[in-house]
């Protein structure tokens, strides 16, 4: 199997003006397929060159033989002419693509954002994109890995991001990329002259989240077994649902414990050894589940798993015709501390 190729490769390619005949960007993570194509759009030809060489088309709109046909002609008073098809994944009959790719035009770059899937790789359409070009799987990011995504944009941006606020952001957010990229930049744009750190005050007066009343606040509390801290943070998420629903809270804390269940099976019980066994981006990320490891037995976490399904199942009105959310999540929180 072919070496996958990844974003920052072909981004580097791209500025060093080392193109490939066709990219083909499928995959279930839209932003990282954007942000290619839209790149290759704005930098591979100038303003004037677009006019007669940039094809913008859409699948539900177009086929494949209209593609090839665009793909085919030469650009004028250009060296390359770009050609890209969005939304691919609604273009019928697309394994006929692998005609043209046997011998694609030099001159033409043609880019293809197939979305929400990705192509049968062992059929001859990729065997061919593989050979001529570039095939790239846009993949959803795991929660573990939004910290690291956030400091790598943030950085881009000169701009640094503090550990607390990082995690803020990323429980607050979710791992929809475009719009983490989004609220990203609405900081950076609030960021006072000067300044170029972005911290926990920052993002409660911007964002609109409570640096000390979050989930990211409720599941240290829960790894120290701080009692009084988790009853207040449940107390002000009960006081302010609308903002703190319960599913997201549910989300989080069934990702951290089930994570959690699998650090027990890490071959080295180090900070570097759990990082490796969770696939966290530094050894850093591993400290709250060293300490939760000593502070919860394996049997507890199974048990706290089994309840935070139940709490949700009850949530959506399973077994429960009238238990609020505040409560749930009260009785949920009680169980895990004790």
């Amino acid at each position: 199997m072919a070496k996958e190729v990844t974003y920052e490769e072909i981004v580097r390619n791209l500025k060093n003006r080392v193109y490939a005949p066709v990219y083909f960007l499928m995959g279930e993570e839209d932003y990282y397929i954007d942000r290619i194509a839209d790149y290759i759009i704005d930098t591979v030809l100038n303003e004037t060159e677009k006019e007669f060489n940039l094809t913008v088309v859409y699948g539900a709109d177009t086929d494949v033989a209209n593609v090839i046909n665009a793909a085919k002609r030469y650009p004028m008073m250009s060296e390359y002419q770009v050609v890209v098809v969005k939304e691919a994944q609604s273009l019928k009959r697309l394994d006929e693509l692998a005609f043209y790719l046997q011998k694609p035009q030099k001159s033409t770059i043609l880019v293809v954002c197939y979305k929400h899937g990705s192509i049968d790789r062992r059929k001859k359409l990729a065997a061919e994109i593989e050979k001529n070009g570039v095939l790239f799987e846009s993949r959803k990011l795991k929660d573990s890995q939004l910290p690291g995504f956030i400091s790598s944009y943030l950085k881009r941006r000169k701009v640094e991001i503090e550990p607390k606020a990082s995690e803020m952001m990323a429980e607050f957010v979710g791992a929809d990329l475009n719009r983490m990229a989004g609220e990203l930049e609405k900081l950076v744009l609030t960021l006072p002259t000067g300044v170029r750190r972005i911290t926990p005050e920052q993002i409660e007066r911007n964002i609109g989240i409570s640096k000390d009343y979050n989930n990211f606040e409720l599941r240290n509390a829960l790894v120290e077994k701080d009692v009084l801290k988790a009853n207040k943070i449940i107390k002000y998420f009960e006081e302010n649902p609308k903002n703190n629903p319960l599913q997201m809270t549910l989300a989080i804390l069934f990702n951290f414990f089930s994570n959690l269940m699998l650090a027990y099976y890490a071959p080295e019980k180090s900070d570097q050894g759990v990082a490796a066994q969770l696939g966290l981006k530094s050894p850093w990320q591993a400290k709250d589940y060293m300490l939760a490891m000593r502070r919860y037995s394996g049997v507890k976490v199974m048990q706290i798993i089994h309840a935070i399904r139940e709490c949700d199942a009850k949530s959506k009105g399973i077994g429960n015709p009238s238990t609020p959310d505040g409560e749930l999540l009260r009785d949920l929180i009680y169980f895990i501390l004790h």
